[in-house]
């Protein structure tokens, strides 16, 4: 998925150290972007949620810029405990994507204290599929654009300017170390023994034709998570917020109403 910053239409906030976009007022809901994502992948939750009582942050994670020993999940979530001590911020709700959701979860666990709901959607933490882990055809554009498409249900989702990003990233060498690093970061911080003890309430927001992190893997965060609402989409891959984006602002609306957050 997307990890620049076109299509946001919002205006970017750099200080501190971090660079994000922040709407509204209210109750905090800071997004989470994956691993080949980026803020305008939530362009769609960010316009509605303001409008609805919520403060709405997208923190632009620093994927490429650590150095490779702090290329890794739990070293992305306490970049996430800074900025949410920058902006002073308690009792938040966090909604990640793919590696944002692993994220989220990572946090949680180390701070419970600190989160008010989550919301997990296409999330990495139990099981996931990858590209691969060497890019062996990362020259051929013909192979990313088929795994580019393989993302979503509708391959019209993944348009020529998403393809030529992720072609570009999988063939800058400093990029695709860090890609396949923390792939291997995600794959080693399985959260399956930490998520029976998790006490937040959680709203898992999943496409049932997820090819990247299969259905199975949402019924299995159902499972393991005590206080959690399994939602599912048809006709949906591995970004519901993308693909099916007013659906997805209903039903994580819905909820929020519901659990009282």
């Amino acid at each position: 998925m997307r990890f620049g910053e076109r299509n946001m239409k919002h205006q970017f906030i750099d200080e501190g150290g971090f660079k994000y976009v922040e709407e509204g007022a209210g109750t905090p809901i800071i997004l989470l972007h994956g691993l080949m994502g980026g803020l305008s992948d939530f362009e769609s939750v960010f316009s509605h949620f303001p409008n609805q009582g919520f403060r709405v942050m997208i923190p632009q994670l620093p994927l490429y810029d650590n150095p490779i020993l702090k290329t890794n999940v739990k070293a992305f979530s306490n970049y996430l405990h800074r900025f949410i001590e920058h902006k002073k911020l308690d009792q938040v709700i966090l909604l990640g994507n793919s590696l944002g959701g692993h994220i989220a979860l990572v946090y949680t666990k180390m701070h419970p204290d600190k989160v008010k709901g989550l919301i997990l959607t296409g999330s990495s933490g139990l099981y996931e599929n990858s590209m691969g882990e060497s890019y062996p055809k990362r020259g051929d554009y013909e192979f990313i654009k088929q795994k580019t498409e393989d993302v979503f249900y509708d391959p019209k989702v993944a348009s020529k300017e998403l393809i030529d990003e992720i072609f570009a990233l999988v063939n800058d060498r400093s990029k695709l170390i860090k890609v396949l690093t923390i792939a291997k970061s995600a794959i080693r911080h399985n959260m399956a023994k930490d998520l029976p003890n998790f006490n937040v309430p959680t709203a898992i927001i999943w496409g049932k034709n997820d090819k990247v992190t299969p259905p199975k893997v949402a019924d299995e965060f159902h499972e393991l998570l005590p206080d959690s609402n399994l939602f599912w989409l048809d006709k949906c891959g591995h970004a519901p917020m993308m693909e099916h984006p007013e659906t997805f602002n209903q039903i994580m609306g819905d909820w929020l109403v519901e659990r009282k957050l």
